[in-house]
């Protein structure tokens, strides 16, 4: 979906969000979060510093997404779900298996985050903020994406009204006393 009429500021790319993203404010988190990561062209992707060392575009973006679905009866529900599932292949030692439940939970929170972003990403690719392509090397298989990952575009435009400083309306003078000198004679 192409808009109209021309995005002005933030608000307009929330509105444009609004129409075709039934979670728009994940969305638009999600848009902040890879014109972060994007180049001067606005290209992010295929892969991402993380500590150092090179992270998958769309792995960064779900742990960075993370917290904001963190809930401890939520997480404690999905241990319990992933316990039952692997019950069987549980050693009976007590620090294996938590390792192993650890693990497997935490398999599924990315998987689960995962196709959050890229339902947000297609979102955004329908409203005319962001393309998207694959880098890598194709492999002849039944998932065409193997061996592929993904490239977000943030429309010019947008990627400079996200990366534009908020106005200051009127000059700050210096001589003006600030909070610490408030009460200095």
């Amino acid at each position: 979906m192409e808009q109209q009429t021309p995005i002005t500021g933030v608000g307009g790319i929330y509105a444009v969000l609004a129409e075709v993203s039934s979670r728009p404010r994940y969305a638009f988190l999600v848009l902040q979060l890879v014109s972060e990561a994007a180049d001067g062209r606005g290209q992010s992707g295929p892969f991402v510093a993380r500590d150092g060392k090179p992270a998958l575009l769309r792995d960064w973006l779900c742990t960075q997404l993370l917290p904001m679905s963190e809930q401890n009866s939520r997480r404690a529900a999905l241990r319990a779900r992933v316990t039952a599932t692997i019950q069987n292949q549980l050693t009976g030692n007590a620090q294996a298996d938590a390792a192993q439940i650890d693990q497997a939970v935490e398999e599924q929170v990315l998987a689960v985050g995962r196709a959050n972003v890229s339902r947000a990403i297609s979102d955004l690719a329908r409203a005319g903020l962001v393309t998207r392509h694959y880098a890598g090397y194709a492999t002849n298989h039944r998932n065409r994406g193997g061996g592929r990952h993904a490239v977000y575009v943030v429309n010019p435009g947008v990627l400079k009204l996200l990366r534009r400083p908020a106005p200051m309306y009127g000059a700050v003078a210096s001589s003006a006393a600030y909070q610490g000198e408030l009460f200095a004679a």
